[in-house]
């Protein structure tokens, strides 16, 4: 067994860890030359490039309702910050830059986070789901992510899913980010709401782009290897030219192999697939 690092150490060690990274955080991008969005406006840009809306409670398998319930009140405060901020040609979006620091202070609460693939409570917690919405609608345009952290392993079975599986991100303020920038040669706007029971946003942008995107996902199973459930598949993007309708691009997004993290009696029995099993059949 190796030596601790000094975040491992305990609480204390890890807070200060934290803080650290944040300081570097903000020090690199006060000497970078990224231009970053700050602009909000109460006027919406007149073409919408992409729609989503998502659930804001789920019922997850061994998560305490409370924290989902807790991030609805912390998905509310993001909402009003992101909500209205236009992206300049050359700009960059940052989530933590605009949401700013979390804290019970200004009214977050205890929700769900992730640390080291496994389930633990913060405040603020829950967040990424709103980043998650944020990412769905940048691969849905000509925009460049270019801040992305994934969750590795699958760590909850679907419920009430709309989108592929894996297409989402991580966030830790403010060392963990999720960054995009505006390459395109208009201004481009994020809208975020909640309504009833869900979170909605979209992107706008002053006109239509020459091409619409898709995301499909191809492939998808479950297989076990040396005991232990994956969760497989491919998520594309097609590239769609929007006068003629015609696919002109297929590009890889994400190959999922991500270790299965929940109870395996949860997996759809018809979506476990033994690949010697199939090729035994096949002969």
């Amino acid at each position: 067994m190796g030596r601790k690092l000094f975040c491992e150490i305990s609480p204390f060690c890890y807070n200060i860890s934290l803080k650290k990274e944040i300081c570097k955080r903000k020090v690199k991008d006060a000497l970078s030359k990224e231009k970053f969005a700050e602009e909000r406006s109460e006027k919406e840009l007149d073409n919408i490039v992409k729609g989503h809306s998502s659930v804001l409670i789920r019922r997850l398998h061994g998560v305490d309702i409370r924290l989902q319930e807790n991030k609805v009140t912390n998905i509310r405060l993001a909402c009003g910050k992101i909500n209205g901020i236009v992206v300049h040609p050359g700009e960059t979006f940052s989530f933590w830059r605009t949401v700013g620091a979390v804290s019970e202070k200004l009214g977050y609460k205890e929700g769900l986070v992730i640390k080291k693939n496994s389930f633990s409570s913060g405040i603020g917690g829950g967040l990424c789901q709103m980043a998650n919405m944020i990412h769905y609608l940048v691969l849905n345009s000509p925009l460049e992510v270019t801040e992305l952290h994934h969750h590795s392993d699958a760590l909850f079975p679907d419920e009430r899913r709309r989108v592929p599986f894996g297409t989402g991100t991580s966030i830790l303020y403010n060392n963990v980010d999720y960054r995009f920038k505006n390459t395109t040669n208009q201004d481009i706007q994020l809208l975020t709401w909640c309504e009833d029971e869900e979170v909605l946003a979209e992107m706008r942008s002053e006109r239509p782009f020459p091409y619409r995107y898709k995301l499909v996902e191809e492939n998808h199973h479950f297989r076990m290897e040396d005991g232990v459930y994956y969760r497989i598949s491919q998520v594309y993007r097609l590239v769609i030219d929007r006068e003629t309708g015609e696919q002109v691009d297929k590009q890889l997004v994400l190959d999922n192999h991500s270790k299965v993290m929940y109870d395996y009696s949860l997996i759809p029995k018809d979506q476990i697939r033994n690949d010697e099993n199939e090729a035994a059949k096949t002969n």
